[in-house]
């Protein structure tokens, strides 16, 4: 197998994760805040603050996930919460200046779409090696726990 090269690689891997972002960011946005859902995780727990304190969701994602940046640098590196916090920063970001629309009404359409747009953005980010919320810290350590 070869290596790609550096550079190449930093450019899909940032593609990934801009895609990632984008698509969590309308499945967050364009769906669940829209029609008063909360997700689930990390995530959840930072909409629910939003609701409850009238802090921005942004805020919240940045605040809410920094115990587990701190924990990843910990356990994986300082390459990991680098990449960790760009990609927390970045949807945080696209959550405060992009203007999602409400695409719609109906609480089913949102919940299929809505964990289809975030799904899709936690695909795209694992993908590009990146990831903005504790799941793949906690999935790495379940997996040192774990022996197969």
């Amino acid at each position: 197998m070869t290596r790609q090269p550096s550079t190449f690689r930093t450019i899909k891997d940032t593609i990934f994760i801009i895609a990632g972002v984008l698509s969590a960011g309308m499945g967050i946005k364009g769906f669940l805040t829209s029609s008063h859902f909360i997700d689930g995780g990390v995530t959840g727990i930072s909409m629910l603050l939003a609701t409850l304190f009238s802090i921005p969701l942004p805020i919240w994602l940045l605040v809410i996930n920094l115990p587990f940046i701190g924990l990843g640098y910990r356990q994986f590196g300082r390459q990991f919460a680098i990449k960790s916090t760009l990609a927390i920063a970045g949807l945080s970001l696209s959550l405060a200046i992009i203007p999602y629309p409400d695409v719609t009404p109906d609480f089913l359409l949102t919940a299929v779409f809505g964990g289809f747009f975030i799904g899709a953005g936690i695909g795209l980010a694992m993908r590009g090696e990146r990831y903005w919320t504790g799941r793949k810290l906690r999935l790495y350590s379940l997996a040192a726990v774990v022996q197969f």
